[in-house]
């Protein structure tokens, strides 16, 4: 046996081990998954990742945070994702609205790469990009979009919230993207590019 804290014991008998939490024997964790975990045993559970698997049911941890803690015993450890986010999966090309940087404000943009341990790349509507976002702080965009049903074409007369303003300025969609933004060409020779479809009205 080898012990967390370095010893190690040879031709122990059987009778004098056993399994640690039996409860969640078949719980054990893989390089990459998220998870939840007691930072240094204080009762407090902060999230992560595992990013070394010891084999020996202790587990290093990469946390949100930026602190790392090294072999941590696994009945300290809990699967973060729950039922939240499985089921909230995104594919790569889906149009998302996710928290910058785990900021409170929703930026639209969309999923570059499914990293499949329930993180994601994100390009941004505005040339931002971010890697392993986490997927609770990402949302489906279609919602609100398809709820309007406005769909404008080229050459559309239109008024639009110039950079987003509470004012419409008139102008004529000079460009339709793929991703449900557009280009407005203004009357008053202003352009704008990728305006959101929801600060747009005919």
């Amino acid at each position: 046996i080898a012990y967390d804290d370095g010893e190690r014991e040879t031709r122990v008998a059987k009778r004098l081990i056993r399994k640690l939490d039996g409860g969640s024997g078949g719980d054990s964790f893989r390089e990459g998954d998220k998870i939840e975990a007691d930072y240094r045993g204080r009762g407090k559970f902060y999230p992560g990742k595992i990013s070394r698997d010891r084999g020996d049911d202790t587990y290093d941890i990469a946390y949100d945070d930026g602190e790392r803690e090294t072999r941590v015993a696994k009945r300290l450890i809990r699967s973060k994702d729950g039922g939240g986010s499985s089921s909230d999966s995104f594919r790569e090309g889906d149009k998302i609205e996710a928290r910058y940087r785990g900021r409170e404000k929703y930026y639209p943009g969309k999923i570059d790469r499914d990293r499949r341990d329930g993180t994601y790349d994100i390009a941004y509507d505005d040339g931002e990009r971010e890697t392993r976002v986490e997927g609770r702080l990402i949302r489906a965009k279609e919602s609100s979009s398809s709820s309007s049903g406005e769909k404008f074409y080229l050459g559309d007369k239109v008024d639009a919230r110039y950079r987003g303003r509470e004012k419409y300025y008139p102008g004529k969609v000079g460009r339709a993207h793929a991703d449900g933004t557009y280009d407005i060409d203004y009357d008053d020779g202003e352009k704008e590019t990728r305006v959101e479809e929801r600060l747009i009205r005919k």
